[in-house]
């Protein structure tokens, strides 16, 4: 049911958003005639890895010339890359990835192989399911940046202020994943979005 739901409503998206994609893959070309694609490798299900899209938010090789975190104020995120990054229009092309079967609309957002390798014995259990698009923690923090924002270490406070409840949260989805659960997480996500506020409230859920 879950795979089926994902196949039809990321093609729709997909469709229905055509235009949009032919806007911002001009407007990105145009700042710097780079791919309009970020590529970035991520471990998925079973540890198998894959390519995810997004649309490209940094300078040209940007993980050659700075850390894995990324602070608002990262002087490699480009012009249109903010723009996109503030209304979450570079995780579009993920509908690409969810009509492949890579990942879902909902589950644990897919890391790199970095941090995968950091995986505790009980941690390992997030890669039992499909990562995906948005869950608790993508709800608890909808703007990572804005948090690493003006840290003299972004990667430090990340591991230190970040990474341990995202860990929490992905678990909680492990266990708790329903159809009903992905539900209420989409309608959240995108009153999230709308309102750009948090709408949820984690610690009432642990």
């Amino acid at each position: 049911m879950k795979r089926l739901f994902d196949m039809v409503f990321s093609l729709i998206g997909l469709i229905f958003l055509f235009p949009c994609f032919g806007i911002i893959s001009f407007l990105i070309k145009k700042e710097d005639r780079g791919p309009v694609f970020y590529r970035g490798l991520r471990v998925g299900r079973c540890g198998i890895p894959f390519r995810i899209f997004k649309f490209r938010t940094m300078v040209i090789n940007a993980d050659k010339i700075g850390g894995l975190s990324t602070a608002d104020d990262d002087p490699r995120i480009t012009k249109i890359g903010k723009r996109l990054r503030k209304y979450k229009l570079d995780e579009l092309p993920q509908l690409i990835n969810v009509l492949k079967g890579d990942i879902s609309f909902v589950g644990p957002r897919p890391e790199v192989q970095h941090y995968v390798n950091m995986f505790t014995e009980e941690e390992k259990a997030i890669l039992s399911i499909r990562p995906g698009i948005t869950d608790w923690a993508c709800l608890w923090n909808s703007d990572e940046g804005a948090v690493l924002s003006g840290s003299p270490d972004p990667e430090k406070t990340y591991m230190e202020k970040i990474r341990p409840t995202k860990l929490k949260l992905q678990l909680k989805y492990v266990k708790e994943q329903s159809l009903w659960t992905d539900l209420k997480i989409i309608y959240l996500t995108i009153m999230t979005i709308l309102t750009r506020k948090q709408v949820w409230n984690y610690e009432e859920e642990i």
